[in-house]
Parts: structure tokens; sequence; C-alpha cells
């Protein structure tokens, strides 16, 4: 799947609180692993087939699999609708 930097950042940012913990929780991953899955510094925890280009609206991240990106969109509309 193809995002633009600037998007995966505002789809993190709209997160409600705690939401990158549940989500490390429901996958069994460290939640810096799902903190970098956005766009953070790989300081630690593990990449997970993020791919960032340079480019403009932020660039473009190609990511290998999207499970964590859904999760948090499924969190965000249910978020939305309360």
């Amino acid at each position: 799947m193809t995002i633009t930097f600037n998007e995966l950042r505002r789809i993190k940012d709209s997160l409600p609180s705690g939401s990158i913990r549940k989500i490390a929780d429901e996958l069994d991953l460290p939640v810096e692993t799902v903190r970098n899955y956005f766009g953070s510094t790989y300081k630690d925890g593990k990449t997970i087939g993020v791919h960032i280009e340079q480019g403009p609206d932020g660039g473009i991240v190609v990511l290998d699999d999207d499970t964590i990106l859904n999760m948090a969109r499924t969190i965000i509309e249910q978020d939305n609708l309360n």
C-alpha cells in the first residue's frame, strides 16, 4: 500500500490517547515498533515494512503490511461515532 507521509502522520495524530499501545498489545508488538510504523525515528523497536521516499506532501510511504494502518483507521472511525 502507498500513502503520503503527511497522511500517515495525520492518521497517527488523529488516534485517541492509548491507541498505539492498544494496537501493539493486540498484535503482540513492542509499542516502539508501532510508533515507528507511523514515521517515528527508528531509535527503539523495529521497522516493519515501511519504506519512505522523498517527495511532495512529506514523501511517499510504501507499507508492506497495512494491518496497523487498518487498525488505526478502525479506531478513529469508532472514536468518531462516540
